[in-house]
């Protein structure tokens, strides 16, 4: 659990932190219970805080809790992928 707070927003296919004013993002595409996962985005205004990490981390605990599986199209979703490789088991 980070110290902010997970919206998941399904209308919008993403997850997302509302931090000072920003809005950091957690991009994906659902396709048949497969969620490809498109972008992550932090504003250049709440960078080096590890906020991407946090974000990635607990939109990926969702999505396992939720029983999905996930195809990381998003180069920070591939690198975070092989740094905590223990949430590989979310691939198809």
């Amino acid at each position: 659990m980070s110290e902010y707070t997970l919206v998941h927003n399904e209308e919008k296919s993403q997850y997302e932190y509302h931090i000072e004013g920003h809005l950091a993002q957690f991009v994906y595409d659902n396709q048949n219970s497969v969620l490809y996962i498109t972008h992550t985005l932090v504003p250049k205004e709440l960078a080096g805080r590890g906020i991407a990490g946090a974000l990635t981390k607990e939109a990926l605990e969702d999505i396992e809790k939720r029983g999905l599986k996930i195809k990381p199209m998003c180069s920070y979703t591939v690198a975070y992928l092989e740094k905590h490789p223990e949430f590989k088991r979310l691939l198809p």
